[in-house]
């Protein structure tokens, strides 16, 4: 749901990669941006319409993104979609971090444009303490991009999770992610995406900051 920047690129993407997609906006002249090469629907009408999402065959969707420009109709389209027609994954776009926060305690993924802006931003400011990547809707665990001391190159991947408490969750090695198996050495360059409790950050923050401590001490 919506044919915006966002809407028109997630679609044309999906479609791309093999998908059969529909696109619904409340404006026509909007679908203009999926170009004439798009085989797909266009669905003229308002998101969160039943006929609308009828007629865009909610009824067989895999999934559902609501990307329009409007907080209130993309939560209330994924809702729909979710608790009227059972489609098991919904995304929604949300302008506002506070709400976005709140949805997503209520089992509806959400992404929260300013908020994913700006946390990219900081992490590319901020060597430490920067905000996490991924935190759950507890609260309470997170994944985070570490700052690692030179020190620790060419130790085993494994021995920075045993000195922290922490879980890799993966690496980002020459820009690709990798799944590090228990033979595998963190090496320079390497990013560490951490899984961890959020109080505990900071203090794993500390530990991967110095070099290792020896062995015996």
């Amino acid at each position: 749901m919506g044919c915006g920047r966002v809407g028109s690129s997630l679609a044309l993407s999906l479609e791309n990669q093999g998908h059969d997609v529909a696109v619904i906006d409340q404006e026509e002249s909007a679908f203009r941006r999926l170009g004439s090469a798009f085989e797909g629907s266009r669905v003229t009408g308002v998101g969160f319409d039943r006929d609308t999402l009828i007629e865009a065959g909610i009824s067989d969707a895999y999934a559902f993104a609501a990307v329009s420009s409007g907080d209130n109709s993309n939560i209330l389209a994924a809702r729909v979609a979710r608790e009227t027609f059972g489609v098991e994954h919904v995304v929604a776009r949300i302008y506002d971090p506070g709400r976005a926060e709140v949805y997503q305690r209520l089992g509806i993924p959400t992404v929260a444009t300013v908020k994913w802006t700006s946390d990219q931003m900081l992490r590319r400011l901020l060597p430490q303490g920067h905000v996490p990547e991924l935190v759950d809707p507890s609260g309470k665990v997170v994944v985070a991009e570490v700052t690692v001391n030179p020190g620790w190159v060419g130790r085993l991947v494994s021995e920075l999770e045993s000195a922290t408490g922490t879980r890799a969750a993966y690496l980002t090695r020459l820009g690709s992610g990798i799944l590090p198996t228990a033979d595998t050495v963190f090496q320079e360059g390497d990013l560490i995406h951490l899984a961890t409790l959020a109080a505990e950050l900071p203090a794993v923050e500390r530990t991967l900051d110095a070099p290792p401590v020896p062995s015996g001490h």
